[in-house]
């Protein structure tokens, strides 16, 4: 119930301040289930929420080959949010336009914030910190078939050296030490009008050095995402 409560507050947000300031947008929510590893502990299933929005503050123009800048964001609402991370982020990118438009390429500029869930281990409650990340995801959309309704999409990026704060515990594990990461993100959808149906899958994979800092792996992170979900544009 908290998370729907969210989810529409954030919705309702966007409703009412983003058009004011952008020329274009697209606004969606999908239901699916995520799945996490954290090191070799049992893989935890959830369902999750989401809503994601992305909008043009300059319209692309072929003629002048003018890129579009956009911006957008999402937030992920697990409903165990005692297993699964709860993640925010905003983005800002430049995507360029090929083949009548049919064809975009861009790179965006994204902040993210999770609340990593609190540990369990022989008996024991462990909370890991907050992690921040600054991303460089490739986003590459193409449109196909009767009136370019149907469109498939691929974002994916290396993961930067999180930043991570306290999130306010008694005992709170140290901060690891950074190896390296990814994420890898697919979608395929249709345009009815100004409304789209769309799926997506995510995988992500943070692993961080073995030693005091990453006691029994506690920071490695594995996770997988199957969603489908509605979404209109204006």
């Amino acid at each position: 119930m908290r998370c729907c409560k969210s989810l529409l507050c954030v919705c309702l947000f966007l409703l009412a301040v983003v058009p004011a300031y952008c020329q274009r947008g697209t606004l969606g929510i999908d239901i699916g289930q995520t799945s996490d590893t954290f090191a070799g502990l049992p893989t935890q299933s959830s369902a999750v929420f989401l809503v994601d929005g992305e909008f043009a503050v300059i319209k692309s123009n072929l003629k002048t080959q003018r890129p579009a800048v956009v911006a957008g964001g999402e937030a992920r609402f697990p409903e165990d949010a005692l297993n699964h991370a709860k993640e925010f982020a905003v983005y800002g990118g430049v995507h360029f336009q090929f083949m009548n438009n049919n064809l975009t390429i861009g790179v965006d500029g994204q902040v993210r914030k999770i609340y990593l869930p609190t540990a369990f281990v022989d008996n024991q409650f462990f909370d890991r910190d907050n992690m921040g990340l600054f991303e460089l995801p490739v986003v590459i959309r193409y449109k196909f078939g009767s009136g370019r309704r149907a469109f498939i999409e691929a974002k994916g990026a290396p993961e930067f050296t999180p930043h991570f704060r306290p999130s306010g515990a008694k005992l709170q594990l140290p901060n690891p030490n950074f190896d390296h990461g990814y994420f890898v993100q697919g979608s395929a959808g249709y345009v009815f009008g100004r409304w789209y149906v769309k799926g997506t899958y995510e995988n992500r994979y943070f692993k961080f050095e073995d030693n005091q800092n990453n006691p029994s792996n506690l920071y490695n992170w594995r996770t997988n995402r199957i969603s489908g979900g509605i979404g209109f544009s204006f």
